[in-house]
């Protein structure tokens, strides 16, 4: 899946950053057998980190925690208040990892939601998608194509996110999992496509390296 000048997907190889970035946005691989839901260790092993990740300067490293009933994850934004509680309420483990990229401050955030089976995970997906899917990114937001990574999938670009220039916000499914990649920059440059699609890609084959029950290797990198 390479791509001469690009980034490219390849297998084998902090709470506050990712809420401030989604707090003012908006002014397939088929699946066979059901999925496993993950542990606290196994979520946290699906968020990338700085060795999936190469030119990017890690800002809060893959963390996982159980929700608390009281504080609901806040990357779990869900408009409907009669599905509120059965998407964010039924959450077992969620997790965060943020990353930097020089010289234009090139923000990229991952965030896990975890579910104690598929059908909990595709309700909240669908619900979660009311909110961060269209121009929730920002006005005028448009689809990036990013392939067929999971089973449910959605990605919007906007010229002008919350850092001042162009932004994404991606969202998958993966059996148990509900996954989000969110970039965002100061300068004019938008991620390509292209390293919008890899992440995703990456993303989602180490949310499904872990509930095969490997550990997650997939990685994103650089020629």
């Amino acid at each position: 899946m390479s791509r001469p000048g690009k980034r490219w997907y390849v297998r084998g190889a902090a709470v506050g950053a990712v809420a401030l970035l989604l707090a003012g946005c908006g002014g397939g691989d088929g699946e066979g057998d059901a999925s496993k839901a993950l542990g606290k260790a196994e979520l946290r092993s699906v968020l990338p980190d700085a060795k999936a990740l190469p030119g990017w300067r890690t800002v809060a490293e893959p963390e996982a925690q159980e929700p608390v009933a009281e504080y609901p994850p806040p990357v779990c934004q869900v408009p409907d208040k009669k599905k509120r509680q059965a998407t964010c309420g039924e959450i077992t483990f969620w997790g965060i990892s943020s990353f930097v990229r020089k010289p234009d401050v090139t923000s990229l955030n991952f965030w896990t939601l975890g579910y104690k089976d598929e059908k909990s995970a595709e309700a909240a997906y669908d619900a979660l998608s009311a909110y961060y899917g269209g121009d929730r990114v920002g006005v005028g937001a448009k689809p990036v194509e990013i392939g067929e990574p999971g089973a449910e999938r959605e990605a919007n670009r906007a010229g002008t996110g919350t850092m001042g220039g162009p932004a994404t916000i991606t969202q998958l499914r993966v059996g148990t999992l509900v996954l989000g990649i969110s970039t965002g920059t100061q300068g004019k440059s938008a991620v390509p496509d292209a390293e919008v699609k890899a992440l995703a890609a990456m993303v989602a084959d180490r949310a499904r390296q872990a509930q095969d029950g490997e550990k997650p290797s997939a990685a994103v990198t650089g020629r």
